[in-house]
């Protein structure tokens, strides 16, 4: 089962227009797939390149302009694969894209900060840049329909939207448990140098056991036996690589509203479960409230980005315990969610002073009941 991404269409329009398209994502997402996807369509002929191999890292990271010649030859495009290997990889797609206008170069990346390091400056104005998350709802649904999105849920909650676990349902434990090795021991750790994997480790792990909650860097440092800067580092090191994502306090008028507090949310809800190494089904958690929410968040969030929607996230908290677990800005209109795994806690009702303060788009209970009104 090969999934139609929603970034297709998008990067197809967007080919031989004189930039190089870069698609940055977690390993193991689809990028390649994608790729591949959009080139068997077409006639032209491609170059393929994996920098994963140490002489494609090595030819690329110091080629000159005659052996550029002979390497794009005849070819009309040609793909990167794990551009953010190579040093100087912006400098030499800068030299493709002036010298060969007509090649388009589409480009792949495991790593935000590596890669936009390295392309920004050399790529100023040469490049269309797309985020590839695990599969979302919208993808899926378009795959199999209604039935099997509701089919998935209880899955997704437990084992998350990457493709391969999507595919192949009964080997997802040890498929999840190689991905989140790869995220611990070949991306970020190689990336920044970091030297305390098991450190690492132990924060991924507090990390997960509060999904939902507000985090404390100083607490967070208690636990895993490290200082603040270290753990706000490896956050950001995370973040970068995504494997989470922070959202901060929302607060503009009340004078009790919280303006510091951080929440730190999985990029996939089995990712998350790999971490603390528990895959036990819904009715025998004790944080299902917590997956619900993770799951919708960041089914949110590829929503927003596949649709092209400019969203600030938030959360809100006062001092006296109100709050509002997440909150868009779009262009000045919020958006409220209290999000409910229990459906018979839909008709919640959102804080009297935030609606009072704020004027509010939209203020919804999210339950598994109307969730898909939402992301679709």
């Amino acid at each position: 089962m090969i999934v139609h991404r929603k970034l297709q269409d998008i990067i197809e329009s967007k080919l031989y227009k004189g930039k190089a398209i870069v698609l940055i994502g977690a390993r193991q997402v689809g990028k390649s797939t994608l790729y591949r996807q959009i080139v068997e369509k077409r006639q032209e002929k491609v170059l393929s390149l994996n920098c994963d191999l140490a002489e494609v890292r090595d030819m690329l990271s110091s080629i000159n302009g005659a052996e550029l010649k002979m390497l794009i030859g005849d070819y009309q495009m040609v793909v990167i694969d794990e551009a953010q290997r190579v040093p100087g990889i912006g400098l030499t797609m800068k030299l493709i894209i002036d010298n060969y206008p007509k090649v388009q170069l589409l480009v792949t990346g495991s790593s935000a900060f590596e890669l936009q390091d390295k392309l920004n400056e050399p790529l100023t104005g040469r490049k269309f840049e797309y985020h590839l998350y695990p599969l979302s709802t919208a993808e899926l649904y378009g795959e199999g329909g209604l039935l099997y999105v509701k089919q998935l849920l209880d899955a997704r909650l437990i084992y998350g939207s990457y493709p391969d676990v999507i595919k192949n349902g009964s080997d997802a434990k040890e498929i999840l448990m190689n991905i989140a090795g790869s995220y611990l021991y070949k991306d970020i750790l190689a990336m920044d140098n970091i030297r305390r994997p098991v450190l690492l480790e132990k924060l991924l792990q507090a990390l997960a056991l509060q999904v939902g909650s507000e985090v404390s860097y100083n607490e967070l440092a208690q636990t895993v036996g490290t200082d603040n800067k270290t753990v706000e580092r490896y956050i950001d090191l995370l973040e970068k690589c995504y494997v989470v994502f922070r959202l901060t306090a929302f607060s503009r008028n009340l004078r009790n509203e919280l303006k510091k507090g951080k929440k730190v949310y999985f990029y996939d809800n089995g990712i998350r479960n790999a971490v603390i190494r528990n895959f036990a089904p819904l009715a025998l958690r004790q944080d299902a409230g917590a997956l619900w929410e993770n799951f919708f968040v960041s089914e949110r969030i590829k929503s927003n980005q596949y649709q092209g929607k400019y969203v600030q996230s938030y959360f809100w908290r006062t001092t006296q315990q109100q709050e509002i677990d997440y909150i868009e800005d779009e262009d000045g209109q919020l958006s409220a969610f209290e999000i409910k795994w229990n459906p018979n806690k839909g008709k919640t009702s959102l804080p009297a002073s935030f609606l009072n303060a704020y004027p509010i788009r939209q203020s919804v209970v999210v339950t598994p009941d109307n969730y898909l009104n939402l992301i679709l």
